[in-house]
């Protein structure tokens, strides 16, 4: 069996060199901005926003903290944190992707989310903040695009204030074996016919779907989530182990 090129990661089914996956990365969400949160419902059946709902009411985010949401995408975390938060607090947005972070800024000004909210573009393996700086560190359906997932978790655990908490949302290993068959066809069939058909971009969906198989499954992360350093790591597994909720604390 040939050794594999500790230089190469995955991007989706695919080996690339770890120094062009961020830019790979970077294409897709680039395309997909747009209509992001439309094929969110599609990948999910709508089933998302209330992953997020419950991910943020059980983050333990009070009054007056400041929460860094990274991958932040089309701002709906933040908008939910804002609530949180309130007045006294702050909300900060980070992610990798111009374009994603435009979206977001234009929905949430919509809504009437200004001044709470800054948005920042950053690496989530190289985070711009000093060391305990944030009460909580979220980040929805962002780790798997990153290259160097433990790098990043070592990140957001380095700017934790002691006692804050770490939150990762992510598309998981399903845990009901009659289910599989079906979410893979959803998957790999159905999903990149829908991304053409909506988004004119069949390619993207497919690295997404990809990429979710790619992804390290709960324990595998509960692993990562230990190595970096936080204590009392745990998940919670939600629609059968789609996703999953993964925490961890700076002790």
């Amino acid at each position: 069996m040939a050794a594999q090129n500790k230089d190469e990661v995955d991007f989706g089914f695919r080996k690339v060199p770890a120094s062009e996956k961020t830019r790979l990365v970077g294409e897709v969400f680039t395309s997909v901005a747009g209509k992001y949160d439309l094929m969110n419902d599609l990948m999910s059946f709508g089933i998302h926003r209330l992953w997020k709902r419950h991910f943020v009411a059980s983050s333990g985010v009070r009054r007056g903290d400041r929460v860094l949401d990274l991958a932040g995408g089309t701002g709906d975390i933040a908008a939910l944190m804002v609530e949180r938060v309130g007045p006294d607090g702050e909300v900060i947005i980070g992610d990798i992707n111009a374009g994603m972070l435009g979206v977001g800024r234009d929905r949430l000004t919509d809504r009437g989310v200004v001044g709470q909210v800054r948005y920042v573009l950053l690496n989530a393996e190289s985070l711009p903040f000093p060391d305990q700086y944030f009460n909580a560190v979220t980040i929805a359906f962002g780790l798997r695009n990153v290259t160097d997932k433990a790098a990043a978790l070592a990140e957001m655990r380095r700017v934790l204030k002691p006692g804050g908490k770490a939150m990762v949302l992510e598309f998981s290993e399903v845990t009901e074996p009659l289910l599989k068959p079906l979410y893979d066809i959803h998957s790999f069939e159905i999903l990149p016919r829908l991304g053409q058909l909506f988004a004119g971009d069949s390619a993207s969906y497919r690295y997404l779907a990809e990429s979710i198989r790619k992804h390290p499954n709960q324990q595998a992360l509960r692993q990562l989530m230990l190595e970096a350093g936080f204590d009392r790591v745990d998940y919670r597994n939600l629609s059968a182990g789609i996703v999953a909720i993964h925490t961890g604390v700076r002790a």
